[in-house]
C-alpha cells in the first residue's frame, strides 16, 4: 500500500505547487495591474493640475513675475522696519550697515540712469515725475488680494466679455490713505509761492513785472562790466 501512496502524494503535491504558482503569478500581474491604474490617475490628475496653473499663468500680465517679487522684497522691508522699530534702533543706520560700498556705488549709478535730474523741463515732465514717485509708495495688500483672488476664482481676471464696472468697493483704509497722501501734497504745495515777494530796500528800475525780469537777467550777464559805470552815474562823474 505505502508502495502505491507515495506516487500519488507527490503528484499531489505538485498540482499544490503549480496552483500556488500560478496564483502567485495572478496576483503579482494583479498588484502590478493596480500600481498602473494608480500611477495613470495620478499622472492624470497632475496633467489637469498643471494646465489649470498654466493657463492662469497665461493670463497674468506678461510683468507678473518681477511685480510679485518687489511686491515680497517691499514686504520684507517693512518687517525689518517693524523690527527695527520694536527693537528701539533706526533702521536706516541698520540698513546701511548691511550695504557694502559697491553695492551702494552701483545702486547709485542704476538710480541716476533710470531715473536722473534733468531740472525742470515743462509740466508734464514735472507731472510724470511726480506720479512716478507716487506710484512708488504705494503699498499693496496681498492678504486681501489673495482673499479677493480665491473668492472670485476665474473671474478674477477679466476678459473682454467680463462686466466690472461697479464692482469694487475700496476699503476704508485705501480711502484714509489716499486722503492722508493729498493733504500731504496739499500742505507741500502751500509752502511755495509762484510769485517772488519784492524787496523795499532794493532800486526801483523797471516799469513793470516783466522789464523787472529782463533787467535782473541783465544784471546777471552784464552787471560785473556795467558797475562802475552806474556807480560814476550816480555820483555824477560819470563823463
Amino acid at each position: 500500500w505505502s508502495y502505491f501512496q507515495e506516487p500519488a502524494n507527490v503528484a499531489d503535491n505538485e498540482e499544490e505547487l503549480v496552483e500556488t504558482l500560478a496564483s502567485e503569478k495572478r496576483e503579482a500581474r494583479l498588484r502590478k495591474f493596480r500600481e498602473l491604474h494608480f500611477k495613470r490617475n495620478e499622472a492624470r490628475k497632475l496633467n489637469h493640475q498643471e494646465v489649470v496653473e498654466e493657463d492662469k499663468r497665461l493670463k497674468l500680465p506678461s510683468n507678473w513675475e518681477a511685480k510679485k517679487a518687489r511686491l515680497e522684497w517691499e514686504l520684507a522691508e517693512d518687517q525689518k522696519k517693524k523690527e527695527c522699530t520694536a527693537k528701539g534702533e533706526d533702521y536706516d543706520r541698520v540698513k546701511l550697515m548691511e550695504i557694502t560700498a559697491d553695492d551702494a556705488d552701483r545702486w547709485e549709478r542704476k538710480k541716476k540712469k533710470k531715473n536722473p535730474d534733468t531740472g525742470f523741463a515743462g509740466y508734464a515732465e514735472a507731472q510724470l515725475r511726480q506720479y512716478q514717485r507716487l506710484t512708488k509708495q504705494i503699498r499693496p495688500d496681498l492678504e486681501s488680494y489673495e482673499k479677493q483672488r480665491q473668492e472670485c476664482g476665474e473671474d478674477f481676471h477679466p476678459t473682454p466679455n467680463s462686466l466690472i464696472h461697479g464692482t469694487h468697493v475700496p476699503t476704508k483704509e485705501g480711502v484714509d490713505r489716499m486722503v492722508e497722501d493729498v493733504e500731504k501734497q496739499i500742505e507741500k504745495r502751500a509752502k511755495y509761492s509762484r510769485r517772488r515777494a519784492y524787496n523795499d530796500d532794493s532800486d526801483i528800475d523797471y516799469i513793470n513785472e516783466r522789464n523787472a525780469k529782463f533787467n535782473k537777467k541783465a544784471e546777471r550777464f552784464y552787471g560785473k562790466y556795467t558797475a562802475e559805470i552806474k556807480q560814476n552815474l550816480e555820483r555824477g562823474t560819470a563823463v
